[in-house]
């Protein structure tokens, strides 16, 4: 075959996998050598399907495609790296985080899809109704830090964004965002991108948001003990902010930000509200209990999220023991995540097996 018929075939089957993924809504494709061959897999609400086989040496050609378009280096194969791209695929415009890891038989990628045009409503993602009562009237305080958390994959970003263009579109807000890197491009508000090598920092990046006259702040993440100072300080000054953290329900949250050494006294001047969440699978219309795999990749429903919202005065009660006696702190009194699946279940919202998945996504977390 000559090479020009070689690129032709690789661009082909990219877009070709492309395609497959972006219709089946899924979040990831992963690119996995093995001694043989190599094997494609897409993740869709959570669980993988093997939708592919191919020869190794076109998996091979077809992740240096991929580095190639998003600027990686395409001889370096030793080392993981990460890169990102823009594409339309189907008149859908997405964003491609790249990343590679060097294996015995060769390298593997992820493909992480996120779509840049779309937007949910909050009435949208929650699986009760009320729950978007509570969320809604967190986006109309004009001061406080307001915290998601959850394991990855359980929807924190997609809920971030609900709740900033709510605050645009019906308070009027400036909102003002500080990621690294950015999630999703919106035309709503302000965003900025860490950039060490241009000097843009956290702490740099900080200050400059403040003289830029914002309302709402948004910072992507918290990490470590710089990022989690951001948010904290940012709340201090009066301003409301919102972020993420990467724990298992919201009263890990709080606790993951002492370990981080922010002191409880700033959590009781700043935190308005810990919002932790989980994605359920919901009842098949066509399956019922046991939703076929291509059923579930074609279906434009299946998924809604139940969230644990640590707030008022569960929560002031909490930060006030934690300050006063750190040994034996008050234990709130929450409508769980647990709670909340259960309830599911038992209005036949969600199938029997959701409850052992949460159970299981739990203790991984």
């Amino acid at each position: 075959m000559k090479a020009g018929d070689q690129l032709n075939n690789v661009e082909q089957k990219s877009q070709s996998l492309l395609t497959k993924a972006v219709t089946a809504n899924a979040s990831d494709i992963h690119l996995i050598p093995r001694r043989n061959d190599a094997i494609v897999r897409l993740r869709v609400d959570g669980a993988l399907t093997d939708v592919d086989t191919m020869a190794k040496r076109l998996a091979e050609k077809l992740i240096s495609h991929f580095k190639f378009l998003a600027g990686m280096d395409i001889g370096e194969k030793r080392r993981p790296q990460n890169g990102a791209l823009d594409m339309r695929v189907k008149q859908r415009l997405v964003n491609l985080r790249l990343s590679t890891l060097p294996t015995p038989f060769s390298e593997s990628l992820v493909l992480r899809i996120l779509p840049q045009e779309e937007t949910y409503s909050l009435s949208e993602l929650s699986l009760f109704p009320q729950t978007n009562k509570q969320l809604l009237s967190l986006m109309d305080k004009s001061n406080g830090l307001i915290l998601l958390t959850g394991p990855t994959g359980s929807g924190k970003t997609t809920l971030l964004y609900s709740l900033l263009n709510t605050a645009v579109e019906r308070f009027s807000r400036q909102v003002i965002t500080f990621e690294d890197p950015i999630e999703k491009k919106s035309d709503l508000f302000v965003q900025m991108e860490v950039n060490e090598k241009a000097d843009i920092t956290y702490a740099e990046g900080f200050k400059s948001i403040l003289r830029h006259d914002p309302d709402i702040i948004m910072v992507g993440e918290i990490r470590d003990q710089e990022t989690a100072q951001i948010p904290v300080r940012a709340a201090l000054t009066g301003h409301l902010v919102l972020s993420t953290v990467h724990t298992r329900n919201s009263l890990g949250c709080i606790y993951r930000l002492l370990e981080l050494g922010i002191p409880a006294t700033h959590l009781e001047q700043t935190l308005t509200a810990v919002v932790a969440q989980r994605l359920v699978e919901l009842v098949c219309p066509y399956c019922g209990e046991h939703c076929h795999p291509e059923c579930r990749m074609y279906r434009k429903r299946r998924r809604l999220g139940v969230y644990e919202i640590l707030a008022g005065k569960q929560l002031a009660l909490l930060l006030t023991s934690l300050r006063e006696s750190p040994d034996h702190p008050y234990v709130p009194k929450l409508k769980t995540i647990e709670d909340l699946i259960k309830r599911g279940i038992a209005y036949g919202f969600l199938p029997e097996q959701s409850y052992t998945r949460w159970v299981d996504t739990f203790i991984e977390s």
